[in-house]
């Protein structure tokens, strides 16, 4: 089939939402004998971005039901059966999806509560894998390799950066990555056995010195993929991250009640909200939490200090938590569950338990998303036990 050129993100949500909440295609894309596209454009780049591996076409237009099963929607969420990978990419993204866990340490009176572990991606031990794979190779597609100087740059408060240095080692890339000053000293340390140049901002969030990368990138001819503002941020939590949950809830015979996570570029919750709304037709809520006004909590940010896809999509609420909450909440889940999250993670279940109290939660399954694993907060955790004595 030849198309002129692939509508963006924008262009298509409407039609993704209306075959996520139909379960399948009501038209096909019209061709005409010589397999060139004539009509429906929208179905067909829709379909890409939700990974269909086919696609209906016809030479007229006729209502139809194809369900988006048959159109292998799901294949790219099937892990490796034996964990076998040929390379490091393939460990990515053919061990998806991530675990999905009961926490009986919040489970209680028919209220079940389970976690995404997006600390066992491979690079960054975070869900930040994701969009640092899918920005950088969906680039060279566009650009081809030989068109792009290697070297990238990014405003990272570490996760990304960690992502795209992998990136940058695997296709033989160099790498230099802005960080705020806020941020602990072990990012640094990370990055650099990485193999990325680090410089210091003096700021306290990474979106504040976003277009000076811009700049800096511009000048040197750099690779600048901008978390913030590329929308393959949000497409391959679409594509990947919502609808691997969606089969691993199906697969356990779960449908939840509502589904909480972080906000920091808000890629991956405004793509779970935006399936999860539009394939259960609204019967699951979306809770996302964010630091307390004045305070720092890496890998989350407030909405008004600038996110692209939140104000896409709809959310039922935004969680306002504090950075010992965050602290607390973690080491509680260490010491109850016996795993190590990340400071956003221990938001996110700080976040639950103030849902939990404030608006009387009752039964049923509910997804905390853990954005990543809490080796890289040492220092935080170091820092809130000196302060408790």
């Amino acid at each position: 089939m030849k198309a002129d050129g692939e509508l963006g993100l924008s262009e298509v949500l409407s039609t993704i939402a209306e075959i996520l909440r139909a379960g399948g295609v009501l038209r096909p894309i019209l061709v005409d004998d010589d397999l060139r596209l004539v009509g429906h454009q929208e179905i067909l780049d829709a379909l890409k971005k939700i990974g269909a591996k086919l696609v209906p076409i016809s030479k007229s237009d006729s209502r139809i039901f194809i369900p988006i099963e048959s159109l292998g929607i799901y294949d790219d969420v099937s892990p490796s059966p034996m964990r076998i990978y040929r390379d490091t990419l393939e460990l990515l993204y053919r061990g998806w999806p991530t675990p999905l866990v009961g926490l009986r340490s919040l489970s209680r009176n028919g209220l079940r509560v389970w976690a995404k572990l997006e600390g066992f991606n491979p690079y960054s031990w975070s869900i930040k894998d994701r969009i640092g794979w899918y920005m950088f190779v969906k680039a060279l597609e566009k650009r081809g390799v030989s068109d792009v100087k290697r070297l990238i740059y990014e405003a990272t408060s570490t996760n990304t950066g960690l992502a795209l240095a992998a990136m940058a080692a695997i296709h033989g890339f160099s790498a230099k990555f802005y960080i705020p000053s806020s941020i602990q000293k072990a990012s640094d340390t990370l990055l650099k056995v990485m193999g990325a140049e680090v410089v210091r901002v003096p700021k306290t969030l990474t979106i504040e010195f976003v277009n000076e990368v811009e700049e800096a990138a511009r000048k040197e001819g750099a690779l600048h993929l901008n978390q913030f503002e590329n929308d393959y941020n949000f497409e391959v939590h679409l594509r990947y991250t919502a609808k691997e949950l969606e089969v691993q809830l199906r697969h356990a015979r779960i449908i939840p009640k509502a589904v909480i996570g972080g906000i920091g570029t808000s890629g991956h919750m405004s793509a779970i909200s935006f399936y999860f709304k539009n394939r259960f037709r609204g019967s699951v809520s979306v809770y996302c939490v964010q630091p307390k006004e004045g305070e720092v909590i890496p890998g989350i940010r407030r909405v008004e200090s600038g996110m692209k896809w939140i104000h896409w999509v709809g959310v039922d609420e935004v969680v306002d938590v504090g950075r010992d909450e965050a602290i607390e909440a973690a080491i509680e889940v260490a010491r109850k569950e016996g795993i190590l999250i990340g400071l956003s993670s221990g938001a996110v279940v700080a976040g639950f338990k103030k849902l939990l109290k404030e608006r009387d939660l009752n039964g049923g399954d509910y997804v905390l998303v853990f954005p990543d694993h809490g080796f890289k907060y040492v220092e935080q955790f170091n820092e809130y036990f000196a302060s408790k004595g």
